[in-house]
């Protein structure tokens, strides 16, 4: 029977990717990173074996390793994912790290986070700001139901979650900031059809011809439930800054930016009511 090392070899070679042959044995041993490096000559048992080999296979026909494991790492936080909700992805903690510079440090304040799916965004926030009373929406129960799940993991109580359709569940309500990863992706876009994205719901990634009928909704409707001088901030597609900044001069915000991504993309657009 193999070791350890040569069954991440050949897990390496059918996968043509480490990482994700390291991650999903470490999911099976339920191990930290470090035991791969003190137990290299280890034979596992049979039935470990074949539980990493159907994982491999899982992944070789393009399962994410979020899914198959069911969870994924987002800022400091380890969350729970499921194909109900979109797997968090590094770009968008860069919308986490604009939230938290326009939020005080030690003062009370209000946010809402549309589209909370897994509740990345909005547990991130109020991990960091104990002080800010956040509401995270989103039209999906079950995947309300996954961002409550990590809620309570992580024992962060300053969080209400509401279902419901973008801003609607903010009815009557306004905020110092709201903040939303949207769908932005054009839904002809053949991309659709490939890799990961073939297993994330499709309503959390594309949205109209051109990708920006659900920001459009959210830059129209924001300003009346921000109080003034209050933030609107949202991700969207590399090649969409200069749509976005369009419409929300048009819509009357002031103080309008795009910030780029680590891959020096467009990828955050806001303004200031």
């Amino acid at each position: 029977m193999p070791d350890v090392r040569h069954m991440l070899a050949a897990a390496t070679q059918q996968l043509g990717e480490r990482l994700d042959a390291e991650l999903l044995l470490l999911h099976v041993v339920q191990k930290p990173r470090s035991w791969l490096f003190t137990h290299a000559d280890d034979v596992l048992d049979w039935d470990v074996q074949t539980a990493y080999a159907n994982l491999i296979e899982r992944r070789a026909a393009g399962e994410p390793v979020a899914y198959i494991t069911g969870q994924r790492g987002f800022w400091s936080l380890d969350l729970e994912v499921t194909p109900a909700t979109l797997i968090p992805r590094p770009e968008t903690e860069l919308l986490v790290e604009l939230a938290l510079q326009r939020l005080p440090d030690d003062a009370a304040c209000s946010v809402a986070d549309l589209g909370t799916g897994s509740g990345a965004i909005a547990l991130a926030i109020a991990r960091e700001r104990p002080h800010a009373q956040v509401m995270a929406t989103d039209a999906s129960a079950e995947a309300l139901a996954v961002a409550q799940r990590n809620a309570q993991r992580h024992a962060i109580g300053n969080v209400t979650f509401v279902h419901g359709d973008w801003l609607a569940p903010l009815a009557g309500q306004q905020f110092d900031l709201i903040v939303s990863n949207p769908p932005y992706i054009e839904t002809a876009d053949p991309h659709l059809g490939q890799g990961d994205l073939r297993f994330e719901p499709t309503s959390a990634l594309a949205s109209g011809l051109d990708g920006l009928d659900d920001i459009r909704r959210i830059v129209r409707d924001a300003p009346a439930h921000l109080h003034p001088r209050g933030w609107l901030l949202f991700e969207h597609g590399w090649n969409q800054g200069d749509a976005a900044r369009a419409l929300l001069r048009e819509a009357g915000y002031v103080e309008v930016f795009t910030a780029r991504d680590l891959e020096q993309r467009d990828r955050i657009s806001g303004g200031r009511r």
